[in-house]
């Protein structure tokens, strides 16, 4: 078996995609840290980070890719209904360490999390330096759902979501796409594949194509932060 890359404490460098492994699918890299310059380093790549308490930092590029184009999100005729008739909230940026603690305690109640104590600072760090945004929904006071992720030029990197209430975090993943839809972003990325997602209009892409939509849009400017939606895109939707 080839050994796997070692990351160096004093260097950003990533060792080229086509280099991950086929099993398990994807891994690339263990090691380094969660400084701002690596994570940024790591997404500009197409590379993230995903382990658990009980491993070091690995780093991953999958192939196939799951990934959704703004345009294409899929609302699904009850789903639609509910956006109609809800009385949640949705707002952005306003809480985003809130939202990625419920994103990791409710995985950790359900079959443990990857978004460890060191993850959840790393993450909010870059939501401070601007980097990464979340999405909230609310009932009343109480948040009852959400999703963060990070943003590089016309690219969305999701990371997780949660929900306490029925289908908030579909809400939350369209009112994002239409938000990102009406401000030319490309593409989200979803990592990898899930029903939740292909339910919304994800698809798989391979790397190779991944890399290509990658290397077009991720320097094509970054939109200033905190994000506000647009009061046209929450009539609509």
């Amino acid at each position: 078996m080839t050994s796997i890359y070692w990351l160096k404490p004093d260097n950003l460098e990533f060792p080229p995609v086509s280099q991950a492994f086929d099993d398990p699918p994807g891994l690339l890299a263990a090691g380094g840290d969660l400084a701002p310059e690596r994570l940024l380093a790591a997404y500009a790549r197409g590379i993230f980070p995903w382990y658990d308490n009980s491993s070091p930092i690995l780093w991953w590029s999958p192939d196939p890719r799951m990934v959704l184009k703004p345009t294409e999100v899929h609302v699904a005729r009850s789903l639609a209904k509910l956006i109609r008739q809800t009385r949640l909230r949705v707002t952005m940026d306003t809480a985003f360490a809130d939202v990625i603690y419920h994103c990791a305690a409710l995985r950790a109640e359900r079959e443990g999390t990857w978004i460890t104590d060191e993850m959840q600072v790393a993450y909010t760090d870059l939501h401070r330096l601007g980097h990464a945004h979340s999405v909230e929904i609310w009932r009343g006071d109480a948040l009852v759902g959400g999703l963060y992720g990070i943003a590089m030029g016309k690219l969305f990197f999701g990371e997780s979501m949660f929900s306490l209430a029925p289908n908030a975090s579909k809400l939350a993943f369209v009112a994002l796409a239409k938000q990102l839809e009406d401000w030319g972003f490309e593409m989200i990325d979803c990592q990898m594949p899930t029903d939740h997602l292909q339910s919304l209009g994800a698809t798989t892409m391979s790397r190779a194509e991944f890399q290509h939509v990658l290397h077009k849009w991720r320097d094509a400017g970054n939109r200033s932060a905190p994000w506000v939606f647009d009061n046209k895109v929450l009539e609509k939707h």
